[in-house]
């Protein structure tokens, strides 16, 4: 008898990763999964709607969630037959970019509802029945700025450095009710959303900032942030391949990075534990060597880096 489809609930899936997912997983050939794809507009679900096809209705359900908001979620397990989610995906995240002082707190805390409390809401409200059956898998959609920081993304990086300290913490707890935990750590994405931010912020006055900080935001950080998403940026569905694997996944990683063109980046912090050659190397790289540093940008781009990395 073969085993019962495993009710996977993603957050954030009107467009990107999430959207992705959810569709690669709808359309698993041997039909394991039955998806509850989430967002928080369901006006915004006819790109997902189109993507599913035949799926949809079948191994895939579109429904309403804001993981800000206690309620929704209550009303959306409450739509799932028995509660019961087998895997959750917290994929729902927002980004900020800008120099610190033309930030406002309000800005910083829907950051952090949104990506940090966000997913803790989710889990504490799946985790009692997962932790009753005695097996889960909690996906978190994190990113290489949970590892390292990068300049200009002080908050969203503060947000996945959050997650990472908590998800890494639980999953020692919930391995002794089998439930696993898996942190997937996205370089950067190339979505249509981080192309229209880009150009936002290029032009947004940030009030309060010195004119020295505006000027390195906007003619340094930009231009290299263009040319690090156009390298060795990934699409939403070489992600999702990579999370569709970690799901699979007889004995689940605690981490898996997706992209080894990234990897000589994220090598920098891990070869001094102290951080100093990470900052330092980062800071010459983009205040004193611009052109060195889209040089390098450019080699990681070239063909021996084009495999990604994919979970054993």
């Amino acid at each position: 008898m073969a085993d019962a489809p495993r009710t996977v609930l993603i957050s954030g899936c009107s467009s990107g990763i999430g959207l992705e997912l959810a569709v690669q997983l709808a359309h698993d050939p041997k039909q394991r999964y039955h998806v509850v794809a989430t967002m928080r507009d369901l006006g915004k679900k006819g790109a997902l709607e189109a993507a599913a096809g035949e799926a949809l209705g079948q191994t895939l359900t579109v429904a309403q969630l804001d993981v800000c908001s206690d309620e929704s979620v209550a009303q959306c397990l409450s739509c799932i037959q028995g509660g019961e989610v087998d895997v959750l995906v917290n994929n729902a995240g927002v980004g900020l970019v800008g120099p610190l002082e033309g930030l406002s707190l309000a800005a910083m805390q829907n950051v952090f509802d949104t990506n940090f409390f966000g997913a803790v809401r989710l889990v504490k409200a799946v985790l009692p029945g997962m932790k009753r059956r005695r097996q889960g898998h909690i996906v978190v959609v994190s990113s290489v700025m949970g590892l390292q920081g990068v300049v200009f993304n002080d908050v969203y990086a503060a947000s996945k450095f959050a997650m990472e300290g908590f998800f890494e913490s639980l999953a020692v707890q919930l391995l002794q009710f089998n439930i696993f935990i898996s942190l997937v750590e996205p370089g950067p994405v190339a979505t249509e959303f981080e192309g229209k931010l880009l150009e936002q912020v290029s032009t947004a006055e940030f009030p309060g900032t010195d004119p020295d900080t505006l000027h390195y935001f906007r003619n340094l950080y930009l231009p290299a942030s263009r040319e690090l998403f156009s390298s060795v940026g990934q699409s939403p569905e070489d992600v999702a391949k990579v999370i569709v694997k970690v799901i699979g996944s007889a004995r689940p990683p605690l981490r898996r990075q997706t992209n080894a063109r990234y990897t000589p980046l994220t090598a920098l912090k891990a070869m001094d534990p102290s951080g100093s050659l990470y900052v330092r190397t980062s800071h010459r790289l983009l205040f004193r060597w611009p052109r060195l540093l889209n040089l390098g940008l450019r080699c990681l781009a070239c063909s021996c880096f084009r495999t990604p990395v994919w979970p054993r």
